[in-house]
């Protein structure tokens, strides 16, 4: 009987998300339970000091190493959870604890493999792991990632994305899949599979996946930009043209342009379709309406209309998308 596990650090740090450190366990802990014998992971939590660790949430977590002790193991994968901070405008800024990143540095020089959960993929980047390698994060970090370090390929569209030895996840939740994919790598699409089932998760939502939920209200400061935006949201099904709604806000076309570029960062077009996939996305998992009619009500005429904007907005089809998300029976 095969009884060796694969030993998975994960980093501790004050401040670190919660779900990004106790989501990958429970996917690793089925491994033993769904494979013909003893073989599978071991998990351990590493911190500078055994002194427990105030997660994000505000649980404290128990290391159950120290950094030093797990350095003179042989480590299989470590696995770099992230941490956030709010500033008084509300921004949302990765910690990058210089102390953490040299941490992460040294470990992951004697491990075989390294992944980053959601905004840990910064602190793999501030270690230099990521230097020249394809990498995603948190859609709401991407654009920083990318800003800070131009040597890396920053992708913010996937689910999460593998280069080489290295692999970095998207979204908190995200973690659930990315635990799965290495897995999956592991042990085979077999023992992935019987993880999922017992998980209740859908096998793999494909790397090149789009982060689905990316909120499609970011917060104006002017009136007429909301009055604007709740007339389109009441009226999807509508033929909304740039001059319509420049008409409607009592403004010019090229001044409604503007406006909209200023407050919400995109178009007009953009801000529309956005919208409509939206209302969409939420048809598809709630209701059992066909293809022709959720087009019609959103307003984009034709199937094809729909299904290209779904192409081009989340990387895949309306009815991939409904196969795995749909709220009860298709």
């Amino acid at each position: 009987m095969n009884t060796v596990n694969r030993l998975i650090v994960i980093v501790l740090f004050e401040g670190v998300d919660l779900l990004d450190v106790t989501g990958p366990p429970e996917v690793f802990s089925f491994v033993q339970r769904e494979t013909d014998d003893a073989t599978g992971y071991q998990v351990v939590l590493a911190a500078e000091t055994l002194d427990p660790v105030t997660t994000s949430a505000g649980v404290r977590v128990l290391p159950d190493t120290t950094f030093d002790e797990v350095s003179t193991r042989a480590i299989d994968t470590l696995l770099v959870p992230g941490a956030v901070e709010i500033d008084g405008r509300r921004r949302v800024r990765p910690l990058t604890d210089p102390a953490v990143v040299d941490r992460v540095r040294t470990l992951a020089a004697r491990t075989r493999r390294v992944a980053s959960v959601c905004v840990g993929a910064h602190i793999l980047a501030a270690a230099g792991l990521l230097d020249g390698r394809r990498a995603t994060t948190h859609w709401s970090t991407a654009q920083q990632l990318a800003a800070e370090h131009p040597e890396i390929e920053v992708d913010a569209d996937p689910i999460f994305i593998r280069d080489g030895d290295v692999w970095t996840g998207a979204g908190i939740s995200a973690c659930l899949d990315l635990s799965l994919a290495l897995v999956a790598d592991d042990f085979g699409e077999a023992t992935a599979l019987r993880v999922a089932r017992q998980l209740v998760m859908y096998l793999k939502r494909p790397s090149g996946q789009s982060q689905f939920s990316v909120p499609l209200e970011p917060v104006s400061t002017t009136r007429r930009i909301e009055d604007l935006r709740h007339h389109i949201t009441r009226t999807l099904a509508d033929r909304h043209t740039v001059a319509g709604l420049a008409a409607f806000a009592h403004v010019s076309e090229r001044q409604l342009t503007r406006i909209f570029k200023a407050e919400l960062g995109m178009t007009p077009s953009v801000y529309i379709e956005s919208a409509r996939v939206e209302m969409a996305r939420n048809q598809l998992e709630s209701t059992d309406m066909t293809l022709e009619r959720i087009a019609s009500t959103c307003g984009f005429g034709t199937t094809d209309t729909l299904i290209r904007a779904f192409r081009r907005r989340l990387n895949t089809t309306p009815t991939e998308y409904r196969l795995r998300f749909r709220s009860g029976p298709v």
